[in-house]
């Protein structure tokens, strides 16, 4: 039986429990997913800066804490954090390898980036606006699917390292490849799509992100273990976590993972299906065991998402807090002279205070916090106009009301993500493998 372990579920997600996964949970391969739709964005800027770089910043020590236990525990590894870079990446990680005098050999898979052959006319999912009006362009990465992974894999890589691939997609090339899968067979492809979505996001399958403590109780929390999927030859698959960690695998914790980010659970599209999640099946089999089972799948589309990342303007923010029986008074009180003051930037000027109004509009009843923040913020079309924003907040102390303190101010450029979906047939992809010093393409 494949076993697959879900070692991250975001960029900045813990490392911890993926080596817990590799030294105690006979895994078979380790899937560290970290690159959501900004984050490749940021990477292809970073990599115009520097064509060494454009990849996860926490890869060198991921790898650096995990590689001798994967070599030594035979265990491969698939990770998208190449981000804008897979090929620096595999190189990096060959090095650290050197470094370590640890002998193993990485794949990198390339063809996501679309920039170069990305139609200016085509429409923009969100707005049915043409590309040509989100400039400038910083990037542009088609989500791919597991047959990209599928060279890598059988080039026998230790390590394969990805830029934009679909997250399921990560944790089905691994059952594809084992089993052999037909990948028209789209009702198996459908039931390993629904294993992989419902690892992708590791700990938040096994409690995290699911906790409240009135209503649904986890323990041990702060020794959160992650998902280990035991997954048979017809996709069915045994969700469990590693005994003596913290954290929890029922039926609810399932439910709630299959149904994040899925708008239509009879058409949950991805590169290699239109998956459908309605008929499946969730057992409790034992503690912190799941049994899940009944997902079908259609053809795969003829498209592929197309995630666009532009430069959309600056955030000019401020920060002051008040505290005391007058606290939410004071606050409101610089919330108006700050609204009077930057009426002239038009509507983008968002005024919260935090403690009462931040999450929900209005005050709740009869609460009355004795300590609230005041937080202003603009996205704008300039530098100049964004640092505004914190000279106004910071003017307070002395041109607003009595005791405000602990001003904090901040202006970042802000990156805005649409999509577009492109013909598969113009999107090429192959992988090169890294063995000691020399390049190999696989397509």
């Amino acid at each position: 039986m494949l076993k697959i372990g879900a070692g991250t579920g975001f960029a900045g997600d813990r490392i911890e429990p993926a080596l817990a996964l590799v030294e105690n949970g006979n895994i078979d391969y380790l899937i560290l997913e970290g690159l959501a739709e900004r984050t490749i964005a940021l990477s292809q800027r970073q990599k115009r800066m520097n064509p060494d770089l454009g990849f996860n910043e926490y890869l060198e020590e991921r790898i650096r804490l995990l590689l001798p236990s994967l070599l030594s525990h035979n265990v491969r590894l698939i990770t998208n954090m190449g981000a804008a870079n897979p090929t620096a990446a595999a190189r990096k990680i060959q090095e650290v390898a050197k470094e370590m005098e640890l002998d193993c050999k990485v794949a990198a898979v390339i063809g996501d980036d679309v920039l170069s052959k990305l139609n200016p006319h085509a429409i923009v999912h969100e707005t049915q606006k043409p590309v040509e009006e989100y400039t400038p362009l910083i990037s542009a990465n088609a989500y791919l699917g597991a047959e990209a992974i599928l060279p890598a894999l059988e080039s026998g890589a230790d390590i394969i390292v990805t830029g934009r691939v679909a997250d399921p997609s990560l944790f089905l090339a691994p059952m594809i490849h084992h089993y052999q899968w037909d990948q028209t067979n789209y009702q198996l492809l459908g039931q390993g799509t629904l294993v992989g979505h419902l690892l992708e996001c590791a700990g938040q399958v096994t409690g995290g992100y699911f906790a409240d403590p009135l209503y649904k109780p986890v323990d041990h929390l702060d020794n959160l273990g992650f998902p280990i999927a035991s997954v048979k030859e017809d996709g069915t698959a045994i969700l469990t976590k590693l005994r003596g960690t913290g954290g929890v695998v029922n039926a609810m914790t399932v439910k709630e993972q299959l149904l994040y980010e899925v708008h239509d659970p009879t058409s949950y599209f991805t590169p290699d299906c239109v998956a459908d999640f309605s008929t499946v099946i969730i057992e409790e089999v034992g503690p912190d065991t799941v049994k899940v089972q009944g997902a079908t799948g259609r053809k795969r589309p003829d498209t592929l998402k197309v995630s666009l990342g532009y430069h959309a303007g600056y955030l000019g923010e401020g920060e002051i807090s008040y505290a005391g029986s007058t606290a939410t008074e004071r606050g409101q009180l610089a919330a108006d002279i700050l609204e009077k003051r930057l009426g002239g930037m038009g509507d983008e000027v968002k005024i919260d205070l935090i403690g009462t109004t931040s999450l929900h509009h209005g005050e709740h009843e009869g609460f009355r916090p004795y300590e609230v923040r005041l937080r202003v913020a603009s996205l704008c079309p300039s530098r100049k106009e964004a640092v505004r924003i914190g000279h106004e907040v910071e003017a307070l102390y002395t041109n607003g009301p009595a005791g405000g303190g602990g001003v904090r101010k901040r202006v970042e450029e802000v990156i805005g993500v649409v999509s577009t979906f492109m013909d598969r047939s113009l999107i090429t992809s192959h992988s090169e493998l890294l063995e000691g010093s020399s390049w190999q393409q696989s397509n």
